[in-house]
């Protein structure tokens, strides 16, 4: 297991750092930073695959298609929903929206629940309504000071969702989906490439991208498999307990890029926050309850 916590801890340190390495691409923008990256780790992402024994299952997913040509649609849809996000998480914070996106990412575990509850009839415990009704204060002071959430905030709280709800209806909720969704983004991302500011003359006055844009692809790869192999070491509870390890990294990283909570914003941030504290604790009852039933 403590390999597994290594390997999250470890994915949500690399995607800060990419989250601050954007800044250091001068003169790229996000759209063309995003098509770097989607060209750099698709080859790192099914290299991995081949490894693992997972290429298994992008052939599974080209037979269903042959069967049931319908299904490349829904796979068009959940592609869309992911390049989005992933574009959206390199533009932030190149035009000083990375708290927007970061409380996103807070608001993201709730939303899940929500989904959870509404969609597929769970039950919320006990700590969950809890949660749900702290986020319900921050979420409703927002609205009081703004009447609506920032539109960064609200595309990753729920973007991500329907992302996972049509990957579970599609059936391709496994490391091939995840390998067709970014092969589906690469039209974009060479377009991005090719029609990007990027041009020999910015290469001669910045000669570090040389060296910078392919690590870039090197860390996102890095952070995709660390993700991937902590979620298959550990308990699911732990490995969602951890990733709000990365919410809280990423706001460390707004405050470095800049950018400052308001006074107007603590009473939005810290309800919301108090709702993270919450499904913590209910995380780790889970799994004192797990330990104390395999003893």
């Amino acid at each position: 297991m403590s390999k597994g916590i290594v390997s999250s801890v470890m994915a949500s340190c690399l995607f800060a750092v990419m989250y601050f390495y954007t800044s250091l691409l001068t003169p790229l923008d996000g759209e063309e930073i995003f098509g770097w990256r989607t060209l750099l780790t698709l080859p790192c992402l099914t290299l991995f695959m081949l490894v693992s024994k997972d290429w298994k299952h992008v052939g599974e997913l080209f037979a269903r298609i042959r069967q049931t040509p319908l299904l490349l649609l829904g796979m068009v849809g959940t592609s869309w929903l992911l390049g989005v996000q992933l574009w959206l998480f390199l533009w932030a914070p190149l035009h000083g929206r990375s708290l927007e996106v970061s409380m996103g990412y807070f608001l993201l575990p709730l939303t899940m629940v929500m989904t959870g509850r509404l969609v597929y009839g769970e039950r919320l415990s006990r700590l969950q309504k809890v949660a749900v009704s702290c986020a319900a204060l921050g979420v409703g002071h927002e609205l009081l000071q703004n009447g609506s959430f920032a539109w960064e905030t609200l595309l990753v709280m729920t973007g991500y969702p329907i992302y996972f709800i049509l990957r579970r209806r599609c059936r391709t909720d496994h490391l091939g989906g995840l390998w067709c969704d970014m092969c589906l983004l690469l039209p974009w991302a060479l377009y991005f490439v090719i029609q990007g500011p990027l041009s020999g003359a910015d290469l001669a006055a910045h000669p570090g991208l040389y060296g910078l844009i392919p690590l870039l692809g090197a860390i996102s790869a890095c952070a995709l498999i660390a993700y991937v192999l902590a979620s298959r070491l550990l308990p699911f509870s732990l490995f969602g307990l951890l990733s709000y390890v990365e919410p809280v990294l990423l706001v460390g990283v707004a405050l470095l890029l800049g950018e400052t909570i308001g006074p107007d914003q603590w009473l939005t941030y810290l309800p919301i926050w108090a709702a993270v504290l919450v499904l913590v604790l209910e995380g780790f009852k889970h799994l004192l309850r797990q330990r104390r039933n395999s003893v």
